[in-house]
């Protein structure tokens, strides 16, 4: 809805924007004309240059100069010079129409100053005492003869101007707002259903009105998806119906290897050779038995088909038993842990799966121990800070490059990405830790420790 305000309100600015255009043009173009018509002064000062080019001679007679007569002719007219003393014509030009009188009373004068002489528009100007009038054609002018406005009216233009605007916007905006509403409600149902698509609902919008066609295209983007999410979640389902099913097929073939196995590394009737490679075999089946099982929880995690048992967990005791565990079985002392975590640290509660946090813990210590054959030392801190409870794993063992760090850090996990499945990026180890961690709305930090091996940070909420 708030896009539809948002449209609304931007109509309407557009709407006032171009009124006020349109105001100021029209008050520019109407004082052009306006200017245009008052310096032209129109045929007044004419008939004034057509009485100063008339003069008398001592007989009576009138002559009009050259520059009289071509006024005359440039304004297509005629003229007559009316006795200030019996109104009777004492000299006119001589295309004086025939219908124009030759006398006039003071009546007739008076009409012909401010209107017509026989239809024909007529300007005047003074030649001494005498009147000169000058008439124009039929077509030259428009003439007002009653122009006579009250004192009132003329003082009070401002104010009817204004009402005159105010009026005239406010049928505009009620004009504007009754076309608009039928838009409005076609707009409305429209944007809702843009707005709905990317919640993955299903839509259907009534196609009909102005905006049919769009309607109609959202209706079928909103199938489109819809197949789509289907489709996709059938795709994901028999994934994880496929992963769960070679994990359970492979267990028990898995479980002969390894027992056949361990009984010839047992067996001293061998010769050392073959109870070692026998113990090669149980040792790889094992990592085969672990990945299988990564390979289950990553799949249940990635679909949230992992139920998380919560429960107060505290990570300085779970940290250590982990630690432990893994001290108990390094017979030959190759992955020493070193606790580097003051012993007054408090019990850090997080939160969580027990379990699955441990499994977490365990892939990053295993992670160690897979990428130094030769050794190395596995240092264990916690801190809590700001309300969170950090867990930092590092060695001083072969660490990794920058690249591969980022790769870690930033690059999804090849069971998450389609477009390159032909190269494995990373092992599941470390994406379970991200999942698990991920699935307690915590974080998860690879890089280069402070002993010059690998280093990876948990960071949890404290409960």
């Amino acid at each position: 809805m708030s896009s539809a305000l948002k449209l609304i309100r931007r109509f309407i600015l557009i709407l006032l924007l171009s009124i006020c255009l349109l105001f100021v043009f029209n008050a520019v173009l109407l004082f052009y004309l306006s200017y245009h018509q008052t310096g032209n002064a129109g045929g007044w000062k004419a008939a004034q240059a057509v009485s100063d080019a008339l003069t008398a001679d001592g007989n009576g007679t009138y002559q009009l100069s050259r520059e009289g007569a071509s006024v005359l002719e440039e304004y297509q007219a005629w003229a007559i010079l009316i006795d200030d003393n019996g109104g009777n014509v004492v000299w006119h030009s001589d295309n004086l129409p025939g219908a124009v009188p030759l006398a006039y009373s003071a009546s007739d004068i008076a009409q012909a100053v401010r209107g017509y002489i026989c239809d024909y528009p007529t300007t005047t100007g003074s030649h001494g005492g005498d009147l000169l009038i000058m008439g124009h054609p039929k077509t030259a002018y428009w003439k007002l003869m009653w122009n006579t406005f009250d004192y009132n009216t003329i003082a009070k233009l401002p104010q009817h101007v204004l009402v005159f605007i105010i009026c005239n916007l406010a049928a505009i905006f009620l004009i504007y707002m009754i076309a608009s509403s039928g838009i409005f409600r076609s707009v409305k149902p429209i944007l809702c259903g843009i707005e709905a698509l990317p919640q993955g609902e299903d839509i259907y919008l009534k196609e009909k009105g102005l905006l049919s066609d769009l309607a109609a295209s959202i209706n079928r983007v909103s199938e489109k998806l819809s197949a789509q999410n289907r489709q996709l979640r059938k795709k994901e389902t028999a994934r994880a119906n496929w992963i769960a099913g070679v994990s359970h097929d492979i267990r028990t073939p898995l479980s002969m290897v390894m027992g056949y196995a361990g009984q010839l590394e047992e067996d001293t009737a061998l010769s050392q050779e073959a109870r070692c490679k026998a113990a090669v075999i149980r040792r790889q089946s094992e990592k085969i038995r672990n990945l299988v099982s990564d390979l289950n929880l990553a799949s249940k995690l990635e679909y949230n088909m992992q139920p998380l048992k919560l429960s107060k967990v505290s990570m300085t005791s779970l940290v250590r038993q982990v630690s432990a565990d893994f001290l108990n079985m390094d017979l030959e002392e190759k992955y020493p842990i070193i606790w580097e975590t003051t012993e007054n640290l408090p019990a850090c509660f997080v939160l969580g799966d027990k379990e699955l946090l441990r499994r977490a813990i365990t892939n990053i210590i295993q992670n160690s121990i897979n990428h130094n054959d030769e050794g190395c030392g596995i240092y264990v801190s916690l801190a809590e800070n700001s309300g969170q409870c950090e867990i930092i794993l590092e060695d001083d063992g072969i660490g990794a490059s920058d690249a591969r760090i980022e790769e870690l850090n930033d690059k999804p996990h090849y069971m998450v990405c389609d477009d390159s499945i032909t190269r494995q990026r990373h092992g599941l180890g470390l994406l379970l830790v991200k999942q698990i961690i991920a699935a307690h709305q915590g974080s998860v930090e690879i890089g280069r420790g402070s002993h010059g091996g690998f280093s990876v940070i948990l960071r949890l909420k404290v409960s």
